[in-house]
């Protein structure tokens, strides 16, 4: 069956939709490794999910984290022997934003296991962080888990305060001398230290140590956006739009105080809720407009 397939790909997982008239149909995938070329594991995931579901989408719209450069014709090129005749690929940024507010002017944030933040202004856009987990990614579930495993490794050593992390941590990896090694080799390092950021949430309430590290992740969040804002000129008067996306934004302890520091700026800003998520915009790229600013971001390849 033909049809549109949408992809919202992340390092966590990989969703996908296909959705043709009113008939709709979701799946899911491994997230991809950002180490690796992309091209070939959005292939596979779409491979699969065309071939296990027996469909023959024309049209194919794509976000991913981890993106340089787009490349949509090498995409085509692999997926087309499923029926595939158009292709157009984003940064998740960009998808993440479409799915949010639209064509509308403001600030996008998502923050899962790694984070980044587009701003659009009327004639300009501007990308912050995204750079990844070894340079970049501030305030992420990657981010978090990181600190919230030094912070225990640092109370084992007797460097740092005590602090209940370090007793979390030794029910992961019962010889606490040997997780760093483990770490290091397992393949999934990045998303398995991400998901020590729930952790870390669940602590926050009882642990200044937790606490401490939750608050310095909303600051770093919150200074995304504002940097976001200053380059497409929307730090006026008027508070701008904002969408907050993502598990790291879903916590209590960020989002109080990532929207509080910034209320500092702008005392009556509330966040705006999302009109959809990263999958709606990732299927709305094929239709996208050459007059939205946005449309530089995306990369296009046909038959």
């Amino acid at each position: 069956m033909s049809g549109l397939l949408a992809l919202d790909a992340g390092q966590t997982g990989i969703r996908l939709r296909w959705e043709h008239g009113q008939e709709r149909l979701e799946g899911g995938a491994p997230g991809v490794l950002t180490d690796r070329p992309l091209m070939p594991q959005l292939a596979a995931a779409i491979g699969d999910f065309v071939t296990g579901h027996r469909l023959s989408p024309t049209v194919v719209g794509v976000g991913t984290s981890g993106l340089v450069t787009p490349e949509a014709t090498e995409l085509l090129g692999l997926v087309s022997r499923h029926g595939i005749r158009e292709v157009a690929v984003a940064h998740d940024a960009t998808t993440s934003y479409l799915g949010a507010l639209g064509d509308a002017s403001g600030a996008v944030i998502a923050a899962g296991t790694g984070v980044v933040t587009l701003a659009v202004g009327a004639a300009s856009v501007a990308r912050v962080d995204g750079w990844g987990y070894l340079i970049g990614d501030a305030g992420s579930a990657y981010w978090i888990g990181r600190a919230g495993m030094d912070a225990a490794m640092r109370g084992f050593d007797g460097r740092g305060r005590l602090t209940p992390l370090t007793g979390r941590l030794q029910q992961l990896f019962p010889d606490l001398t040997a997780a760093y090694v483990e770490l290091q080799s397992d393949g999934r390092k990045v998303s398995r230290i991400a998901d020590f950021a729930k952790v870390v949430d669940e602590l926050a309430d009882s642990d200044p140590v937790a606490m401490g590290i939750m608050d310095a992740a909303a600051a770093e969040l919150s200074e995304s956006v504002l940097a976001g804002l200053r380059r497409v000129e929307l730090m006026g008067a008027e508070a701008p739009k904002v969408c907050a996306l993502g598990q790291v934004l879903r916590s209590t302890h960020v989002r109080d105080r990532f929207t509080s520091y910034l209320r500092m700026q702008w005392p009556d800003l509330s966040l705006a809720e999302p009109l959809g998520n990263a999958l709606h915009g990732a299927a709305l790229l094929a239709n996208l407009g050459e007059d939205s600013p946005l449309a530089a971001l995306v990369a296009r390849a046909e038959l």
